[in-house]
């Protein structure tokens, strides 16, 4: 990563490095426990650590250096050893669980972030967000990758059925379909035996699925999930449900896959991430990671409304949740995933933005204790920032916030309809909000000139429809926003040289003229506007992909930074791959001179592309 300010912010708050000395913080992601429940293992995406917490003590009791950003953790059955997937550094550490240390490192995919053990075959299984899909990883001598499975997009959270069967993973963004459809994304059931998938199950009206937790008898899985109203105009959030917090509800139990509503009519428990089931199974814990707090659902009760013949019309309905949702508890900011303990008596929240751990009593519902996993350290403008990116106090009805749209400080893969002006207009895709510091002007049209603007005003207007972000806190998110780095470039070689193909592709990245000779007109020069470190430019043109919906055909340049992971492409979000920017989407030439290349020349300057 290039250091380009004097403060620089790993993702969700890994590390601040302030002139006035360094302040890290844990950000605690992840938890497990071991099979006594006499330890709680907690996975620190801040600190690259893993710490054990003694249940009975409260306290910190060990803890371990693991790669970067680590995200994920899996116990082996027999408590010996856990698994920790470190996202950014594309690897899985394995630990001695007594000693808590680093035993060896395993190879895995782009980005690694859920994982889950198979016991009986010695195999881990390790959902990689940024290529998509599941390594297989064996536990032999030597381990290594054994297969590589296709998954959901955003591949990222990995759950195992009790008997260890199948195995389930869940993508946080929607698939790559036809434009302004209706999204949809995959919890992927694999077959452990074979190491093949056994059936993938298409969520509709979904965007992202998150954690998922199984029952004991594992008849019966919960998923967290998102349902954006992505295609109808923001300018309804007055009315309520610019997205829906639900479950997807799917096992034996039900005889197939509900997705029941946890939203009331002015109660939204925004976010929906962590999901746990009680050993008894007849409770299970929501972590609502934008409202802060726990849900507690009545499990025989979301069954029957499950398997209701009305169930396929609930999912959109706010009088629906009050019948199996009984409790709400309040915990720290940002909890994430959530453990319970094996006697059922308590249950574990990571909140991540506190750096500490709630203790909720569940036949109370009431935090009853919260363990501090470090020493108190300052607020920084950055962290107090985060805190409000992440938060969905600030919307009407406290329905959303800047990381529902921004998942984990990245993007959604959607499309919107943000502008009150008219159904239909300025259709606009979501960007990626990585070292954008010094990439202004901002939005689409480049008609906001700082993140003041945009994170000001026109969220307050425009999103939120409640009173936003002012004064310190509107400075404070605006540091936070400026701080988001790039995660790391996967297609660069580590010696910085260039595969053959990048090679060819940057040589017609940077031509001045077509293969007969002719000159290329300056605006039609890629490197002409999408110039400097980052690839972009200050002004705005138009490149021949205006829809009869934009009111103008004059686009802002983007930054091309990492550019491969954020499909959809083009301002709308029209074009489902790099290639379709040039093969469907610039039949006159206008976004660059690409009619005279081949197949394997266009192939040649996306490979390029994705080096930036």
């Amino acid at each position: 990563m290039t250091i380009r300010r004097a403060i620089q912010v790993f993702l969700f708050g890994a590390t601040i490095l302030a002139a006035a000395g360094e302040v890290r913080y844990k950000s605690p992601d992840d938890l497990a426990l071991s099979p006594d429940g006499k330890r709680l293992y907690v996975v620190c995406s801040g600190s690259d650590e893993v710490l054990a917490v003694d249940t009975d003590s409260h306290t910190v009791v060990g803890h371990a250096h693991v790669g970067h950003v680590p995200r994920g953790i899996a116990v082996a059955p027999d408590g010996k050893r856990l698994y920790v997937t470190n996202s950014w550094s594309d690897t899985v550490s394995e630990l001695d669980a007594a000693s808590m240390q680093v035993l060896r490192t395993l190879p895995a995919g782009f980005e690694p972030t859920g994982i889950a053990m198979d016991a009986a075959r010695h195999v881990l299984y390790v959902a990689n967000r940024l290529s998509d899909d599941i390594s297989l990883i064996g536990l032999a001598v030597n381990g290594g990758e054994l297969q590589r499975i296709s998954g959901a997009r955003g591949a990222s959270y990995v759950s195992a059925s009790p008997d260890g069967r199948r195995i389930y993973v869940s993508g946080i963004y929607p698939q790559i379909g036809k434009f302004r459809a209706v999204p949809k994304t995959e919890i992927t059931e694999v077959d452990a035996e074979h190491g093949a998938v056994a059936e993938r199950l298409t969520v509709d009206n979904v965007a992202g699925v998150f954690h998922i937790a199984f029952s004991g008898d594992g008849r019966l899985g919960i998923a967290g999930e998102l349902r954006p109203k992505n295609l109808i105009p923001l300018a309804h959030v007055e009315h309520g449900w610019v997205f829906g917090n639900s479950l997807t509800v799917f096992g034996e139990a039900i005889g197939g896959v509900a997705q029941m509503p946890l939203d009331q009519m002015d109660i939204f428990p925004s976010q929906p991430f962590g999901v746990a089931i009680a050993p008894d199974q007849k409770r299970a814990y929501v972590s609502a990671s934008g409202s802060n707090e726990v849900l507690i659902v009545d499990v025989a009760k979301l069954v029957v409304a499950a398997r209701s013949p009305q169930a396929a019309r609930m999912a959109n309905d706010l009088s629906v949740s009050s019948q199996y949702v009984i409790a709400h508890v309040p915990v720290g900011n940002n909890p994430r995933n959530i453990q319970v303990s094996p006697d059922g008596a308590s249950l574990y929240v990571a909140n991540r933005l506190d750096d500490t751990i709630s203790v909720v009593n569940t036949a109370r519902a009431v935090v009853t204790a919260t363990i501090p996993l470090g020493e108190a350290v300052p607020l920084t403008a950055e962290r107090r920032g985060e805190r409000l990116f992440y938060s969905s106090m600030y919307a009407f009805g406290h329905q959303f916030g800047c990381a529902t749209c921004h998942l984990d400080s990245t993007f959604d893969g959607l499309s919107w309809d943000l502008e009150p002006d008219g159904f239909g207009k300025d259709i606009v895709d979501n960007r990626m909000l990585e070292e954008i510091k010094d990439t202004a002007p901002y939005k689409w049209n480049g008609g906001n000139p700082d993140l003041q603007t945009e994170c000001g005003p026109r969220t307050e207007r425009y999103f939120f429809r409640s009173q936003g972000f002012r004064g310190d806190a509107l400075e404070d998110l605006v540091k936070y926003i400026q701080s988001i780095p790039l995660r790391p470039n996967r297609y660069r070689m580590p010696n910085g040289e260039k595969t053959p193909a990048q090679e060819r592709g940057q040589a017609l990245f940077n031509r001045t003229a077509k293969k007969d000779g002719t000159p290329i007109p300056d605006l039609q020069q890629c490197f002409v506007c999408h110039a400097g470190p980052y690839y972009q430019s200050a002004d705005s043109t138009d490149v021949g992909t205006g829809k009869p919906t934009d009111r103008s055909t004059e686009i802002d340049i983007p930054e091309l930074t990492n550019v491969v992971n954020s499909a959809p492409y083009l301002h709308d979000g029209s074009a489902r791959s790099l290639e379709e920017i040039w093969t469907v989407y610039n039949p006159q030439d206008k976004h660059g001179v690409t009619s005279d290349l081949t197949k394997d020349e266009l192939n040649d300057l996306i490979e390029y592309l994705k080096t930036l």
